[in-house]
């Protein structure tokens, strides 16, 4: 593992069969989609579930994890977790708010404490003497947007015992709400420029480029059992500056649709896989990784 973070340009290829990758609170948890019939992933979303597959340390998981990890569960909690305690935090920051400044705040238990703060950053630190510090973090995700539109099938769910006492005992009318078939590309950027204000270090990266690949797979439920990480793609750059423009890395790696792209896709099949840079675009990275060749 390298000592220093390098620019980094990533494409997850995210596969949606039968399942809501992401409901939407404002459409009664329809599978988000956009007004031109394309699906969507928040980012949000999927930084969730890395959250959560972290903060498990208990889990299968992180006791696979390498010592360095497994060995020190003190370094790698989340900060966006449930009930959090903000009062608790903020002395976390700095015992003395009078004399905050960023030599002390990089040597601060908030930053030793948690992962996700250094890695994505937050919006936590926005007033009075912590004001100006951590606002954007070394990696941000992008929306995951479908390839070609999406179809959303919606169904009553039945239940024997019932839903809801003298309402429609035994149904819940069109609560089953997913994506038949859709391919979708999130991107994601690594950006070592922040690296020195959040107090990232390569190591943290490493974690997240291990957790990627089975964020889906160990967080499946009901109403999401098959999303399937079919590529995570991982462009590391030759500087820390990058040495390729991104939109060029991002179009060359993504699926290409067969057939109608306006109509819904019904399987892979439907598309042309994509299994690397081609030669021109290669020779201006210094290594082009799928994430999930080691899964």
């Amino acid at each position: 593992m390298k000592n220093e973070i390098m620019r980094a340009t990533g494409l997850l290829v995210i596969e949606v069969v039968n399942s809501n990758p992401n409901g939407d609170p404002d459409r009664e948890s329809d599978p988000r989609q956009r007004p031109n019939g394309h699906g969507e992933i928040s980012p949000v979303s999927f930084k969730r579930k890395l959250r959560d597959l972290l903060e498990d340390k208990g889990s299968v998981f992180f006791q696979s994890l390498p010592l360095e990890y497994s060995a020190h569960p003190e370094n790698y909690c989340i900060l966006e977790s449930r009930g959090r305690d903000r009062k608790a935090i903020k002395k976390e920051m700095a015992p003395d708010p009078k004399h905050f400044n960023q030599k002390d705040f990089l040597q601060s238990t908030f930053v030793k404490k948690y992962w996700d703060a250094r890695v994505f950053g937050n919006t936590f630190l926005e007033e009075g003497a912590h004001k100006g510090f951590i606002k954007s973090g070394v990696v941000q995700f992008g929306v995951g947007v479908s390839i070609s539109p999406v179809q959303i099938v919606r169904h009553t769910n039945t239940n024997k015992p019932g839903v809801q006492e003298g309402k429609n005992a035994g149904m819940a009318p069109l609560a089953f709400r997913i994506v038949e078939h859709g391919v979708y590309c999130m991107p994601f950027f690594v950006n070592p420029h922040y690296a020195r204000k959040t107090g990232c270090a390569a190591q943290d990266i490493d974690l997240m480029k291990r957790l990627i690949p089975h964020a889906y797979d160990l967080n499946r439920s009901a109403i999401r059992p098959d999303v399937r990480l079919r590529h995570a793609w991982y462009v590391e750059h030759k500087n820390c500056l990058g040495s390729c423009p991104e939109y060029l890395l991002l179009e060359a790696l993504a699926p290409k649709r067969l057939g109608d792209a306006a109509a819904a896709s019904v399987t892979w099949e439907d598309y042309e896989d994509v299994r690397g840079l081609p030669g021109e675009l290669a020779s201006r990275v210094e290594l082009v990784d799928d994430l999930m060749g080691s899964f």
